[in-house]
């Protein structure tokens, strides 16, 4: 993994196509490296997460060529490379999934997905409003904690409409998003025993995935 750290490096300073063809070699070992890792992923979440093993490889991952069509940054390649494992359906589902983010100074792991539709969001507040104590039995838990300490991002100020701002866990339900990140260093995703590592905090990954997915099925069967 340190040579797809390395390429990624090079790949920032030189994000131009006359560069990246002429580090085409280098570019395809980093990707063949990636792709057993995302083989490796998928296995040891099929452990956790059965229907991990409908995916493979295609599912989980992104083509390196940015779109930058509505853009206006026009530089032609990401500098990162993501895995994102969100049984049963795959990357574009609406369901809370498996992130591994994969960037010079940036990488993370991610439970989570990208920003909801609105009546979507709303119906989330509503389930752990109603289901508050089996929100926080996760997301409080010491275990759950100890990999991501916080849940959610870009609150809101007040609190959300049709709920009563004196409720005492009104700031669990502000947030615009309630995915959980986990900003790791350049070494971790270098270690031997990446999977190992992973392990633990995947299933912790998937006691928050369960709760929101519950809404997003429903969510899904009735408006999509």
């Amino acid at each position: 993994m340190k040579q797809v750290y390395q390429f990624l490096r090079s790949l920032t300073r030189h994000n131009d196509r006359e560069w990246f063809n002429a580090h085409k070699d280098e570019y395809l070992r980093a990707k063949q490296t990636t792709d057993r890792f995302a083989v490796e992923l998928l296995a040891a979440m099929s452990e956790i997460d059965p229907d991990a093993a409908l995916l493979d490889v295609k599912d989980v991952t992104y083509r390196i060529y940015r779109d930058t069509r509505f853009s206006s940054d026009k530089t032609p390649y990401k500098t990162h490379i993501g895995i994102f494992i969100n049984p049963p359906k795959g990357k574009k589902s609406l369901r809370f999934g498996y992130y591994f983010h994969i960037e010079p100074g940036a990488s993370l792991i991610c439970a989570g997905n990208m920003p909801y539709p609105t009546k979507l969001t709303n119906m989330l507040r509503q389930d752990i409003y109603d289901n508050i104590d089996e929100w926080l039995s996760i997301i409080e838990s010491p275990e759950f904690q100890t990999y991501f300490p916080t849940v959610g991002g870009n609150p809101l100020k007040s609190a959300p409409k049709g709920f009563d701002k004196a409720w005492p866990y009104i700031d669990y339900i502000k947030p615009r998003d309630f995915g959980a990140v986990m900003p790791v260093s350049d070494d971790f995703f270098c270690a031997p025993d990446i999977i190992e590592r992973l392990k633990p905090i995947m299933v912790q990954m998937k006691r928050l995935n369960d709760f929101v997915n519950y809404t997003v099925d429903i969510y899904e069967e009735t408006e999509l």
